[in-house]
C-alpha cells in the first residue's frame, strides 16, 4: 500500500447530479494524466482517482461520482471544508506528449484530459467526450472554448444542440478517414475502452497507438 499523508479539504462541491469536485491545496508537482490515492482513514487502502486540475493550479481537484454501494464515495461526498482526507503522492504513466493525438473519454474518465487541457496541452488534440446527459458533460464549456471544432461532445440519452446524439462508439463508427499514424488515448469504463479500441483497430489504427486507462 502506498504511503498517505493528511491534507485538509478546501471545497467539496456538487457540479452535476451525483457528481462532486473535491479540492485541496496542491502540495506536490505532478504530470497531467497522473493519479493519486485517496482515503478517509490512514489505515484504509486508498482508492485511485485521476487528478482533474492543471499542473500550475494552486488547488488539486478530484472529480468523482457517488456510488451508494461504495466504501469511499458516500462518506467522501459528505466531507466539508476543513475536513481531513489522506492522499498519496501522484503516480502513473497515462501521459500524453506534445503531439497530435485523439482523446476519447466517457463519464468521470474525462478527468485526466481535463488535467491535460487545464495544463495547456490541448493544442493539436481532438477530444471525443461521451455522457448520458448534457449536465454530466463535465468541463464541456472549457473544452468548447479552447478546442473549438476539435471538441466532439456525444450525448447518449438526450438530443441537444451542439452534441452528437449517441455514444462515442456510434460517433467513431461514422467517421471516415481516421488518422492511423497518431496516438489515441482512451479513458472510461472497461466496456467503452474495449469497444473503442476494437473500432479503431478495425479502421486501421495499430494497437501500439492506442493507450488506455480504465475507470471502475
Amino acid at each position: 500500500m502506498r504511503e498517505t499523508f493528511p491534507i485538509r479539504v478546501t471545497e467539496n462541491r456538487i457540479i452535476a447530479p451525483n457528481a462532486w469536485l473535491l479540492s485541496f491545496p496542491r502540495t506536490f508537482d505532478f504530470v497531467a494524466g497522473q493519479v493519486i490515492g485517496i482515503s478517509l482513514n490512514k489505515s484504509e487502502v486508498p482508492r485511485l482517482y485521476s487528478i482533474a486540475s492543471g499542473i500550475q493550479q494552486n488547488q488539486t481537484e478530484i472529480l468523482y461520482t457517488r456510488k451508494e454501494e461504495g466504501l469511499l464515495t458516500p462518506p467522501l461526498s459528505r466531507c466539508q471544508k476543513g475536513d481531513t482526507v489522506y492522499i498519496t503522492k501522484p503516480f502513473g504513466n497515462f501521459i500524453c506528449k506534445e503531439e497530435e493525438a485523439v482523446w476519447v473519454a466517457t463519464g468521470t474518465g474525462i478527468a485526466p484530459f481535463a488535467s491535460m487541457a487545464f495544463s495547456g496541452q490541448y493544442k493539436g488534440k481532438t477530444l471525443i467526450q461521451g455522457a448520458r446527459t448534457p449536465e454530466t458533460m463535465y468541463f464541456s464549456g472549457f473544452f468548447k472554448e479552447k478546442m473549438g471544432s476539435h471538441y466532439h461532445p456525444c450525448c447518449s440519452r438526450e438530443s441537444t444542440e451542439g452534441c452528437f446524439n449517441g455514444r462515442v462508439t456510434d460517433f467513431l463508427r461514422q467517421q471516415t478517414g481516421i488518422k492511423t499514424d497518431i496516438p489515441y488515448y482512451l479513458c472510461g469504463i472497461a466496456e467503452m475502452v474495449v469497444d473503442v479500441r476494437d473500432i479503431l483497430i478495425s479502421k486501421g489504427v495499430p494497437f501500439s497507438k492506442i493507450n488506455s486507462e480504465i475507470f471502475f
